[in-house]
C-alpha cells in the first residue's frame, strides 16, 4: 500500500509510537520515555518513545511542529529517516535541531540532492557521530559542508551515490574513523588517494564494488596517506596485479583485508587464493572476515615457497626470497595416495597346492568363489573359504557370508586364502 504524500515527521511519530501501535517495551534502546510536555499539548502523556526511532519508508516530507519534536525527542540518540521523501535540508534541520542528544542519523534514499545544504542548516547536525547518506546522491559540496560543521563525526556512509570522482576539501576531518563508500564508480587511484588527504585518521575504508583498477602510489607515499588505516575492503574491485596486493603492505597499521571477487584471483583455486594472499601480507591478521592463525600463516608461507619453486628466477616475487630466508628451500610435498587398495595379491591354498593370484577387494565372498572355481575344480556350493591374516594372533577366519565384501576383512598383500571341500 502506497504511503500518502506530504506527511510530517511529527505526524508519523504520533501514529507509529502511540500506545495503541507501540506498547511498552523493555530492553537496550527500547525503554519508554514519557517527557514533560507543554501545557495544553494534545500529545501530553500519550507517546511512548524509545531512544532509537525508526521512521523509514513513511512518506515524510517535512518536520511538522518543532515544539512537539523538542518536547518528545529530547532523549532520542538514534534516528532512521531512510527512504522517505525529504528533499529540503531546511526541513531536516528543523527535525535534527530539536533532537539535542542525536548521535546517529540515517538519511539514505531521500532526494536531498534537490536542495543546497547551507552551513547554518548543517550546524544543527553538530552532535552527530554517525551519518548515513547512502543513495541520497549527496554532492561533494554537501559532504564538505557537513564535514565543516560536524566536529565529532566518526562514521560516514556515502554508498550508491554515483561518484566517479572525489572532490577534495581544503579542510581535513581528523575525527572520521570509518568511511563506507561502496557501490560507486571510483576506478582511478588518483580519486581514492584524496580520501587519505581528507581523512588522515581513517581506521576503516570500505571500497567494495568500485572497480578500482590499480593502486598506483609509491610505497612511502601510501604510508603517509593512510597512516592509521587498520582495515580495508577491496571486495569486487578491478585489481589484476599481485603488485597491487603487495602495495597493501605499505599501510603501517593494516590488520584486516577483504579481497573477494577480484579479477586477479579468478584463475586460482580457493586454497591457492587464500594461501597466496596470506603469504604476501605478513601483517594481516584477518582475511575476508576469517582470522589468520599462526598455524595457517606458516602453512601458507610454506605453500608459497613450494608454489614458486619451479618458476623462472626473473618471475619469482620478492616475497619468495624473504620466505626462503625464513624457512630455507623446501622440497615439493610427496604425493600420498590415500585411496583404499582396490586389489591385493594373496596365496590360495588347496589340497597341498599353493597358487598366487590377484583378487579384487570390491567383490563379495560369493564372487570370489566363482573366481576360484576353475582353479580348485569345485562347485561354489561345495566350497569352504578361510582367510588367514599373517599378522593376526588368531587362526583362520571362515568366510561364511556370501554377500560380505572382501575389503571388510582387511585383506593385504601376502595374506592367505584356504579352500576346502564340504564333502571331504
Amino acid at each position: 500500500m502506497d504511503q500518502p504524500s506530504g506527511r510530517s515527521f511529527m505526524q508519523v511519530l504520533c501514529e507509529k509510537y502511540s500506545p495503541e501501535n507501540f506498547p511498552y517495551r523493555r530492553g537496550p534502546g527500547m525503554g519508554v520515555h514519557v517527557p514533560a510536555t507543554p501545557q495544553g499539548s494534545p500529545m501530553k502523556d500519550r507517546l511512548n518513545l524509545p531512544s532509537v526511532l525508526v521512521l523509514n519508508s513513511c512518506g515524510i516530507t517535512c518536520a511538522g511542529d518543532e515544539r512537539e519534536i523538542a518536547a518528545f525527542c529530547a532523549h532520542v540518540s538514534e534516528l532512521d529517516l531512510s527512504d522517505n521523501k525529504l528533499e529540503d535540508w531546511h526541513e531536516v534541520s528543523k527535525i535534527v535541531s530539536n533532537v539535542p542528544q542525536l548521535e546517529f542519523l540515517n538519511l539514505s534514499s531521500n532526494p536531498l540532492n534537490l536542495s543546497v545544504l547551507e552551513r547554518t542548516c548543517a550546524g544543527s547536525f553538530s552532535g552527530v557521530r554517525k551519518l548515513v547518506l547512502n543513495n541520497s546522491k549527496a554532492s561533494w559540496e554537501t559532504v564538505h559542508t557537513i564535514l565543516q560543521e560536524l566536529p565529532d563525526l566518526e562514521e560516514l556512509f556515502l554508498c550508491l551515490n554515483d561518484y566517479e570522482t572525489v572532490s577534495c576539501s581544503s579542510i581535513c576531518c581528523h575525527s572520521l574513523k570509518l568511511l563506507h563508500i561502496t557501490d560507486n564508480n571510483l576506478q582511478d587511484w588518483t580519486e581514492i588517494r584524496k580520501l587519505g588527504v581528507m581523512f588522515p585518521s581513517l581506521d576503516t575504508l570500505v571500497l567494495a564494488n568500485n572497480h578500482l583498477n590499480a593502486i598506483e602510489e609509491p610505497d612511502d607515499s601510501l604510508a603517509r596517506l593512510f597512516p592509521n588505516l587498520r582495515s580495508i575492503s577491496l571486495h569486487k574491485s578491478g585489481l589484476q596485479s599481485w603488485e597491487d596486493i603487495d602495495k597493501l603492505n605499505s599501510f603501517p597499521k593494516l590488520e584486516e583485508v577483504r579481497l573477494l571477487g577480484i579479477p586477479l584471483l579468478q584463475p586460482y583455486t580457493t586454497e591457492e587464493r587464500r594461501k597466496l594472499v596470506i603469504a604476501r601480507l605478513p601483517s594481516v591478521s584477518k582475511l575476508n572476515g576469517s582470522v589468520v592463525t599462526d598455524g595457517e600463516r606458516e602453512d601458507s608461507e610454506r605453500f608459497f615457497i613450494r608454489y614458486y619453486v619451479d618458476v623462472p628466477k626473473e618471475e619469482v616475487p620478492f616475497r619468495y626470497h624473504e620466505l626462503i630466508t625464513k624457512y630455507g628451500r623446501l622440497e615439493p610435498l610427496a604425493e600420498v595416495d590415500l585411496r583404499p587398495q582396490s586389489s591385493v595379491k594373496v596365496e590360495v591354498h588347496f589340497n597341498d597346492q599353493v597358487e598366487e593370484m590377484n583378487i579384487r577387494l570390491d567383490q563379495t565372498v560369493a564372487e570370489l568363489k566363482k573366481q576360484l572355481k576353475t582353479l580348485v575344480q569345485l562347485p561354489t556350493s561345495n566350497m569352504l573359504l578361510y582367510y588367514f591374516d599373517q599378522e593376526a594372533p588368531f587362526g583362520p577366519e571362515e568366510m561364511k557370508y556370501s554377500s560380505r565384501a572382501l575389503h571388510s576383512f582387511g585383506i593385504r598383500d601376502g595374506d592367505k586364502i584356504y579352500v576346502e571341500s564340504k564333502t571331504k
